[in-house]
């Protein structure tokens, strides 16, 4: 007659999946933001991020809009500007230390893949799913498209992931800051909100008041531990 798996034996058998918020999260600010401030309209756009951030606008018409405004903004200085957006302070060392940790990591963005998927570059993320600026001959149209467009995309695309990767809630883990992440925190066993509006907060198990993400590393610490002791 088999035995029952030890707890610790269980915890293990599972992959384990950190997803990380790209804006204001993994990155130091709206990506959004720094390409309108390049047209003189970082406060327009601001104001509307505030608010699609606080949930009181819908997701999907809140890019839309956003998006509008940067119609002329060419793609070489898009890309330049997404290669040089600063990192949240402990993002590295986070990335580092859940990959020893046996977690896959991959970042979620309502934003755009200029900007995930130089940073995933760097931080040596598995993967990053974001939406799309189009551009006609180099220059900005204002349209998007994508699959993080709307106030549900991220919590569709977790579960797509977890039955990918063999994973469930009670060994996924994600941390964000606003409402268009309530729909993966519905998903995940740890959540983290991470300097986030209240609407998220209320939704987290944990939450992290400064800028650093190093405290990321004692959450999964913690769980660890408490689960194999």
């Amino acid at each position: 007659m088999s035995r029952g798996r030890r707890p610790e034996e269980k915890w293990s058998s599972m992959q384990k999946l950190a997803v990380f918020d790209f804006d204001s999260t993994l990155m130091d600010g709206e990506t959004i933001d720094f390409l309108a401030a390049e047209l003189g309209l970082e406060e327009e756009v601001a104001a509307i991020t505030e608010r699609a951030m606080a949930g009181e606008l819908d997701f999907f018409k809140s890019l839309q809009a956003r998006v509008a405004l940067l119609e002329g903004l060419p793609r070489v200085r898009v890309e330049e500007i997404c290669q040089g957006l600063p990192l949240m302070p402990g993002a590295r060392e986070t990335v580092q230390g859940l990959k020893k940790r046996g977690y896959i990591i991959v970042c979620f963005s309502g934003g755009f893949r200029d900007a995930t998927a130089h940073a995933a570059e760097v931080l040596g993320l598995d993967a990053d799913f974001a939406n799309y600026l189009h551009d006609d001959e180099g220059i900005l149209t204002g349209k998007v498209g994508g699959e993080m467009m709307f106030g549900d995309s991220k919590g569709k695309m977790i579960l797509r992931l977890q039955k990918l990767l063999g994973s469930d809630p009670a060994h996924t883990l994600v941390v964000g800051d606003g409402a268009n992440d309530l729909s993966m925190f519905a998903h995940a066993g740890t959540r983290v909100a991470f300097c986030a509006k209240p609407v998220l907060k209320e939704a987290a198990t944990h939450r992290i008041e400064k800028k650093d993400l190093t405290e990321v590393l004692e959450i999964a610490a913690a769980l660890e531990g408490d689960i194999v002791r």
